[in-house]
């Protein structure tokens, strides 16, 4: 029960740090850009604030975000963990939380990555005009993208990766190392099999809590449902769908 109130006050106070900062970057306003759409603040420095001050504040965010959109289906795998590792005796709560570490390390670097392409993206985009007007018809392509890797042995051997049980009935050492790398590797699996609905969540808007909430919920549902590559798939098939009425809408044909 310890273990499953801190995990609730966790994603309690990450979603409500997420909520506050995404309502601020709302306050701001976004950039006006040619072709009809709008860029977040979030690839750009506030006023006085140096390129290292804005990717910490990007990345301080980012974890903060991953945690509340990742916690809810990474939970059950903890748990499961946390049963594997109990049955050496040992207590589990340290082991546990180094695997979650582990977990959010990955997520973390993902964020590294992201910043910096997202800010030179929006700089040649500024600079770019013709590029710029691009940009709706390859936010679609993008989100058709994404679709299509739903339906990929690539994300359906990830996806099993994630939801798989530790340990299978046997035990796991109870150790730091196998603690941290366990946890490593589950990041890398979800990371992987996530990379397509993230890419969506990046180009449709960082900071949308919308947009968030439905990638969260989508994630979520694919790695906790009985037959998660069938609603893996089912999920491909409504993004697939979302792609293409982007394109359309943005070469003027809806």
């Amino acid at each position: 029960m310890a273990f499953l109130g801190v995990s609730a006050l966790l994603f309690a106070a990450s979603a409500a740090v997420t909520i506050v900062w995404c309502a601020s970057m709302a306050a701001m306003g976004e950039m006006p850009m040619p072709g009809g759409w709008t860029m977040s603040m979030a690839w750009m420095r506030m006023p006085g604030q140096t390129w290292p001050g804005a990717a910490a504040s990007f990345l301080g965010m980012w974890v903060v975000m991953m945690v509340a959109m990742m916690l809810p289906s990474l939970v059950p795998m903890l748990w499961r963990y946390r049963q594997a590792v109990g049955r050496t005796g040992e207590t589990p709560g340290r082991l546990t939380a180094l695997v979650g570490v582990g977990y959010f390390f990955v997520w973390t670097v993902f964020g590294m990555a992201a910043f910096p392409l997202g800010v030179a993206l929006a700089a040649i985009g500024m600079q770019q005009p013709a590029l710029a007007r691009a940009v709706p018809i390859a936010v679609g392509v993008v989100v058709l993208i994404a679709g299509s890797l739903q339906f990929t042995a690539w994300k359906a051997r990830h996806l099993a990766c994630c939801r798989e049980a530790p340990g299978r009935g046997r035990t796991l050492p109870a150790d730091a190392g196998t603690a941290w790398r366990h946890g490593l590797r589950l990041g890398l699996h979800c990371s992987h099999c996530s990379a397509g609905l993230m890419a969506i969540l990046l180009v449709i808007g960082v900071m949308d809590l919308r947009a968030m909430a439905v990638v969260a919920a989508a994630m979520t549902v694919e790695r906790l449902a009985p037959a998660g590559e069938r609603v893996a798939r089912a999920i491909g098939a409504v993004v697939v769908g979302a792609g293409l009425f982007l394109i359309a809408r943005a070469a003027g044909l809806g």
